[in-house]
């Protein structure tokens, strides 16, 4: 596997979007389903409890891949509660506990292979830019009915059987009615060990400035096991667990990948 073909397998099989058999020709199409249960308080006396269930659709060619996720989201929580992000931060309402339901946030993505190579050394550089289209239903609590942006950059170090990768980037969030919402700074650091040619495990830390004034920056760790079934079908598990009232108490999910 070269350098570059590396780049977009490992970047493909860390944001759950495997590009699998198809790197051989440069090109891929993948399906993807997953489930996601996360539970937290979010400096409330209720837990909120969240059932995340995206479909995702991903395609690549040559140094350009494209991502669209439509998600189904299921939400128990105090009435008034609204969900303003995927990754914690939710702001929790006063009223009885109830559960609401529907389409979440849509999220489009598209990837920019291999910015950077550096041969000699092992280093890749890829960009990503993502919106988040405010679709998730904002009087359910959802979401909050406005669009998100945001820039990422993702650096790769690859050796032997393993690899490590850092990412920085930027979210501009939108404002819904009656929530003042900063834009913020995010990061990532994290190492993945490839035990056999078909399975790989891995850990991360995420990190994101609050977007409130007064709350914490959300601060995660969470880790992964992936493994291809066949030239077709992969499974990945995971789990994570936040270190603040900002972030999810814990979490845990799996995501099953078919490539066409």
């Amino acid at each position: 596997m070269t350098l570059l073909t590396k780049s977009k397998y490992i970047i493909c099989m860390f944001l759950i979007s495997t590009c699998g058999a198809a790197l051989g020709d440069d090109s891929y199409f993948n399906v993807t389903l997953g489930a996601e249960y996360a539970s937290g308080s979010y400096y409330s006396n209720d837990d909120v409890e969240e059932i995340y269930v995206p479909f995702t659709l991903s395609y690549g060619s040559g140094s350009v891949g494209y991502r669209i996720t439509v998600p189904y989201l299921s939400v128990r929580a105090p009435v008034g509660t609204i969900i303003t992000n995927s990754q914690g931060q939710a702001v929790v309402g006063e009223g009885p506990i109830t559960t609401e339901n529907g389409l979440g946030d849509i999220v489009a993505g598209i990837i920019f292979y291999d910015l950077y190579v550096n041969k000699s050394l092992d280093v890749v550089v890829d960009a990503t830019a993502k919106v988040k289209v405010g679709t998730a239903d904002e009087i359910k609590g959802l979401g909050t009915g406005e669009n998100d942006y945001s820039l990422q950059t993702n650096l790769y170090k690859f050796f032997d059987s393993y690899y490590l990768n850092a990412s920085v980037g930027y979210k501009f969030r939108g404002d819904p009615s009656g929530l003042n919402l900063n834009d913020v700074w995010f990061g990532s650091l994290g190492a993945s060990y490839r035990f056999s040619p078909s399975t790989r495990a891995g850990i991360a830390y995420d990190y994101r400035e609050s977007s409130f004034e007064a709350g914490d920056a959300v601060q995660e760790v969470s880790a992964f096991v992936s493994h291809k079934l066949d030239s077709s079908w992969g499974i990945q598990f995971y789990t994570f667990t936040g270190f603040n009232e900002s972030s999810p108490d814990w979490g845990l999910g799996t995501l099953v990948k078919y490539s066409l």
